[in-house]
């Protein structure tokens, strides 16, 4: 069974989608690094506000962003569904909690259109683009710039 795959994958994008609210997001399987059960987090003193704390994966302490709080929408109870996802950038990896996990979804460049300025009161700047899925839109993350903000919380040696 040979289907060609080497032109396929040039003109598709994996993601790994996700909820918040209402709304769906993506994230390229690329930076995903591993998905988890929502953990105790143990609080980092003066971390910025949307930092909910690190924790410990195996061995490694990583610094876990509120994607809520992130994004400036309320905050919700934790349920089962709760998870944190953990992505990697540069090397460095981050938990970002999330309200659930959906499925891996292939986009082609054509479900997938550049972001538009502040779509979905997000800043402009977190979107990377917007992908069509059925009648579903997915806001695609532009994960570095989630993180960025957090080059500030290196933990002090």
């Amino acid at each position: 069974m040979s289907d060609n795959n080497t032109n396929v994958h040039r003109h598709e994008r994996q993601l790994i989608l996700f909820t918040l609210g209402h709304g769906n997001y993506g994230i390229p399987i690329e930076n995903v690094f591993e998905i988890k059960k929502m953990e105790e987090i143990t609080v980092v003193p003066k971390a910025p506000k949307f930092i909910e704390g690190v924790i410990n994966l195996r061995g490694n302490v990583i610094p876990v962003i509120d994607l809520r709080k992130r994004f400036g929408m309320e905050k919700v109870e934790i349920t089962k569904k709760t998870k944190i996802i953990i992505v990697e950038v540069s090397k460095r990896q981050f938990g970002l909690i999330v309200d659930s996990v959906a499925e891996v979804v292939t986009l082609t460049n054509d479900q997938i259109e550049p972001s538009l300025p502040t779509v979905s009161g997000l800043k402009a700047e977190f979107i990377n683009s917007i992908g069509k899925m059925d009648e579903k839109l997915i806001i695609i993350l532009e994960i570095n710039r989630i993180i960025q903000s957090t080059e500030e919380i290196k933990v002090t040696e």
